[in-house]
């Protein structure tokens, strides 16, 4: 299928080409994959560079990827199920599921080895793990004491890979918060402790939720926390952005094996994924909540999990302190696992009100714009490349849109026959 068919200018695509082309060719990113659709139907595929540029083998369609936090939205969907099905709550508290998060404490002064600590104002919720104003952190932020004490409890950067969910979990809960539940909007590890939350009420492993609830059902045959001895030729190489010389540098270190059987299974992180799976993921998403025949959700919830949540609407540097993440989002909103777009010109965007996305650390991405139809992926393996890539990816793709172009019914196709 061609772009003209779903609405796009070929000609003012080939720009978005040459600007990947540009990352490709200076090391920066030695190899990214985009597929643009509108209406599930794929009218852009562009693979460029190498997956692996040591071995010489180039991205291809069928590459795998590892997505990190584009786990999240995967978690989010699984959570919102049981939702829907009346086994849990948006507003009970995380200690009905979790006794360690009973009491929990909020950070007030101190060194991280011998913080002072008062009781939380108010309980730690499902909605707040959902909208990431739990008061968790992440170890890898060196923001604040809350982060050190993480680090100094062994929660630093890989280090959360080894256990389990619910090691994790008690781990956390015996910790200090960064503020109480509700008060900010802070990225964390709050997906993860979700994720424990559906192990408990769905009695089920996190992986066994997500290939039974949502991949078996999807067709995401390709999509999983471990690859099988004959795909790993089609893994991407891993890569981290060395600052110095501007180029992306092999990081084998950075990352476990991917064919032996894990005991921990991420929430926030840890899945692999194709963009022929990943296309699917989000067209369900566009199609709220079903493809091809199969419900996961219903159009409602799909629609308050893509509204945005923080009290007053407004976006999540205006909740947040200082810091890298929330840095990045100005004029976007959070709703229940997405950032939403709230305020194009805040944002200096093009894109449209109410597209809904997130990322992964080492450049995966997605969004989905619901009033344009349009769900568009895109893949690199580097870890810590902080440019502006994301906001440059959106404006290629939308200064491309034709005048009047409008994608029409909502049949799928794969990636590979785009």
């Amino acid at each position: 299928m061609s772009p003209e068919e779903i609405g796009f200018d070929s000609t003012r695509l080939e720009r978005l080409e040459r600007h990947l082309q540009r990352y490709v060719d200076s090391g920066s990113r030695p190899g990214t994959l985009v597929v643009i659709a509108r209406g599930g139907r794929v009218g852009y595929v562009r693979a460029q560079g190498l997956r692996d540029a040591e071995q010489d083998l180039p991205v291809e369609a069928d590459t795998i990827w590892r997505i990190y936090s584009m786990t999240k939205p995967v978690t989010s969907v699984a959570a919102l199920m049981l939702w829907e099905e009346g086994l849990l709550s948006l507003d009970d508290p995380v200690a009905r599921y979790l006794p360690a998060f009973e009491g929990v404490r909020v950070y007030e002064r101190g060194a991280a080895a011998a913080p002072v600590t008062r009781p939380a104002r108010s309980e730690m919720t499902i909605w707040h793990l959902l909208t990431h104003t739990s008061g968790l952190t992440y170890s890898g932020w060196h923001e604040h004491p809350v982060d050190e004490a993480y680090r100094n409890a062994g929660l630093d950067r890989g280090a959360t890979d080894e256990g389990t969910l619910a090691d994790l979990a008690d781990r956390l809960g015996a910790l200090p918060l960064l503020c109480d539940p509700g008060s900010e909007w802070n990225y964390s590890h709050s997906t993860d402790v979700l994720a424990r939350v559906v192990e408990v009420v769905s009695g089920l492993s996190l992986e066994d939720v997500f290939r039974s609830r949502i991949f078996e059902p999807l067709g995401m045959h390709e999509t999983g926390y471990t690859i099988a001895e004959s795909q790993v030729e089609r893994l991407a190489a891993l890569y981290a952005f060395d600052v110095e010389s501007g180029r992306a540098r092999p990081a084998p270190g950075q990352d476990r094996s991917r064919t032996e059987p894990r005991t921990f299974t991420g929430g926030g992180h840890g899945l692999v994924s194709t963009a022929a799976d990943y296309h699917r993921f989000t067209h369900m998403l566009l199609r709220g909540g079903e493809l091809d025949g199969v419900r996961l959700l219903s159009s409602r919830t799909v629609e308050l999990m893509t509204t945005n949540h923080l009290p007053g609407d407004v976006d999540i540097p205006s909740m947040s302190r200082p810091g890298v993440v929330s840095a990045q989002f100005p004029g976007h909103g959070f709703g229940l696992g997405f950032s939403v777009l709230i305020d194009p010109v805040a944002a200096r965007t093009i894109a449209t009100r109410g597209a809904f996305a997130w990322s992964g650390a080492a450049g995966t991405e997605f969004w989905v714009d619901p009033a344009e139809e349009l769900t568009v992926t895109f893949f690199s393996q580097v870890l810590g490349d902080g440019g502006p890539l994301r906001d440059e990816l959106r404006r290629l793709v939308y200064q491309a849109l034709a005048p009047s172009g409008r994608a029409q019914g909502h049949r799928d196709n794969s990636p590979m026959s785009g």
